[in-house]
């Protein structure tokens, strides 16, 4: 079997970036992830990554797309890494597809979507319950929908359901909206948008499709009769695959200022590590840094 110089999992912005820099360092490498673009494809409007004024988080994912495309990348995508371990100085990768060997891996896999623990949530998923507005959002068209949450996730899904659906209703559990001031300002204008602070869901309710769900607050339960509920309270990291790796109690990777984590020659980063901002920009700087750093293992080791 091949021994890969490096291996890089997830191709979001972090995995995306230290693939272009592990290209130019003209290493032996391949990218094993689930998709391109990561949680910036599920984006709306992004106002604050450094070179675009205004941009959609789909066309930056289709900008990072082509920018692999001009180095030749090798990209496995629709892979899931379900084990990461090692057997001496080589790396083990085993996904559900197939297996490989590194000697050395950056992690970058990022996070997935917090699910709710209420009843109806599986019962309904992708039956009107999910967890993404940008691929889901059209569906929801002149519909009733409700947005779970109150920081910058949930409110850049409402601004995006706004310009769709009939009425939005975002449901947030403390006393009032977190995330960005000018999200907080833009959801505010919105003349379809109506925020229940101090209230969660209780249940998803309906036939074959959600048709409501109920709400709890101080004064008791209510009835909201919604078409979508989409669900926005927050990401969990992609870590359960190493068990190796040191993590913190939120199950982060830990990671060193050169992104290095407690195993020699496994590097990490974006927002599956313990780096306190999540931002776009953030893991694809942090992205150059793991290259960098996997590159000079490999000087160093000369395997």
């Amino acid at each position: 079997m091949q021994i890969y110089d490096l291996i890089i999992i997830g191709a979001g912005p972090a995995g995306i970036t230290a693939s272009v820099y592990a290209a130019r360092k003209k290493l032996d490498f391949l990218v094993i992830s689930l998709d391109i673009g990561g949680q910036a494809a599920w984006s709306g409007d992004i106002e604050n990554y450094t070179g675009y004024q205004f941009i959609t988080g789909p066309e930056l994912a289709q900008k990072f797309q082509e920018h692999m495309r001009k180095y030749d990348i090798v990209l496995k995508e629709n892979e899931e890494v379900l084990e990461l371990k090692k057997s001496g100085d080589v790396f083990l990768l085993k996904t559900n597809k197939a297996d490989y060997q590194s000697r050395s891996v950056i992690i970058a896999s990022g996070k997935k979507s917090k699910e709710l623990g209420v009843t109806g949530e599986k019962e309904f998923k992708n039956r009107g319950l999910t967890y993404c507005a940008t691929c889901d959002g059209p569906l929801f068209s002149a519909k009733n929908v409700a947005v779970i949450g109150g920081g910058n996730s949930a409110l850049d899904a409402a601004l995006q359901l706004e310009k769709i659906a009939k009425q939005v209703y975002i449901i947030n559990n403390t006393s009032a909206l977190g995330g960005d001031a000018i999200m907080r300002h833009k959801v505010e204008e919105a003349g379809n948008v109506a925020v229940f602070n101090g209230s969660q869901v209780i249940s998803v309710v309906g036939d074959k499709f959600v048709s409501g769900i109920k709400i709890k607050d101080n004064t008791g339960v209510r009835d909201l009769t919604v078409q979508g509920v989409f669900v926005e309270i927050g990401l969990v990291p992609n870590s359960v695959f190493v068990g190796e790796v040191e993590k913190n109690s939120k199950g982060e990777i830990k990671i060193n200022l050169r992104n290095e984590t407690n195993i020699p020659g496994v590097f990490a980063a974006g927002d599956v590590t313990d780096v306190p901002e999540k931002q776009i920009i953030i893991a694809a700087g942090e992205g150059s840094k793991a290259a960098l750093s996997a590159f000079r293992y490999l000087a160093i080791n000369k395997f």
